[in-house]
């Protein structure tokens, strides 16, 4: 990947490429950013409309990204069409999806129901297909490797930032090693697409389109070749959003219904576990923002991310790791950092 460029030299390279795709002297105003280093601009031009990502490396990688789409689109799913690229320069024109994300709706009083059951029905669909039509070539698996990768995020930027030091590596060491003994009882089940950001804020409602395809789906170039519960729970128990234990129970109970020869009670263990791993790495994740990012605005999410991890863990696949949190992370030490410690 190129070096990092100047913010001179970046504003360059995207009119040169703009240029280069018919889209120069285009309104443009800015769409979104997220907690990365990508950004995105709604484009304008003759009653046309595109979306500039902007992701710049070497901190970003759009290859996974387009890899993904195009997939996701050869199987009748959203994802927006790619009308352009420039992959060693991180920068994609996309199909423009519209306004009506979901959280969006839900914020103008949208009925809930709807949405997470069309929701549920794009992961139907994904989970119904045999595992070599439903992960694109390439795909990294979702491995030990990766999940502990992510769940260590809690001791090593979550435990710092509220003691305001480093924990014991003795204290890491018995945190991942409860991990290890859990971990293999996710990969009992055969891998599908895992497109791991599976929420609210990252799925659209798109006008013109049928059935699925309805479903507009954002943020899926981290997707991984894995278990079938991951994107299910990432809906579900949402870093951002408060779901009701109804809405979640008949969410659960469209999902099953759609597969009525599943193993249900390994399923639950897949994603209690899951939820447990993904809450912790969240956790870590929102107080990296703050303390490394300067991004403190996820911090306020942390008390319901607690919260959802603290369900999982009652789980029995998840007493070992239960047990070391409950040892070295009491109540006390379960709030919101200030940023102002250090953190590795």
């Amino acid at each position: 990947m190129p070096n990092r460029q100047t913010a001179s030299n970046r504003r360059q390279s995207i009119e040169t490429f703009l240029s280069a795709n018919g889209w120069h002297w285009s309104e443009s105003r800015p769409l979104a950013s997220d907690a990365s280093f990508r950004s995105y601009r709604r484009l304008e031009k003759n009653g046309q409309k595109a979306v500039l990502m902007d992701a710049p490396p070497p901190q970003e990688n759009v290859q996974p990204f387009t890899l993904v789409a195009r997939h996701l689109r050869q199987l009748g799913l959203g994802a927006p069409a790619i009308l352009a690229e420039d992959v060693d320069t991180g920068l994609l024109l996309l199909e423009d999806l519209g306004d009506d994300t979901f959280t969006r709706l839900l914020r103008q009083g949208e009925p809930e129901e709807p949405l997470y059951a069309l929701a549920v029905d794009v992961l139907v669909h994904l989970h119904r297909m045999p595992t070599a039509e439903a992960i694109p070539d390439g795909l990294p698996p979702y491995d030990d490797d990766r999940l502990l990768d992510e769940a260590s995020l809690l001791v090593d930027w979550y435990l710092p930032a509220m003691l305001g030091q480093q924990a014991p590596e003795a204290f890491r060491e018995d945190y991942m090693r409860a991990w290890r003994k859990t971990l293999p009882l996710v990969h009992v089940q055969p891998p599908t697409l895992v497109l791991r950001d599976y929420h609210v804020d990252n799925l659209m409602l798109v006008k013109g389109r049928d059935r699925l395809a309805t479903c507009g789906l954002l943020d899926f170039q981290d997707a991984v070749a894995g278990a079938a519960a991951y994107d299910l729970m990432s809906l579900l128990e949402d870093a951002r959003r408060d779901i009701s234990s109804e809405l979640k129970a008949r969410m659960l109970q469209r999902y099953r219904n759609a597969f009525p020869s599943h193993d249900w009670t390994v399923f639950d263990n897949v994603f209690a576990i899951l939820s447990a791993q993904r809450h912790a790495k969240v956790i870590g994740i929102f107080t990296r923002l703050c303390v490394r990012d300067g991004k403190p605005i996820y911090l306020q999410h942390i008390p319901r991310v607690w919260r959802l991890l603290e369900s999982s863990l009652r789980h029995p696949a998840l007493e070992t790791v239960a047990a070391w949190i409950d040892d070295h992370i009491p109540q006390s030490l379960r709030g919101i950092p200030t940023c102002t410690k250090s953190a590795k």
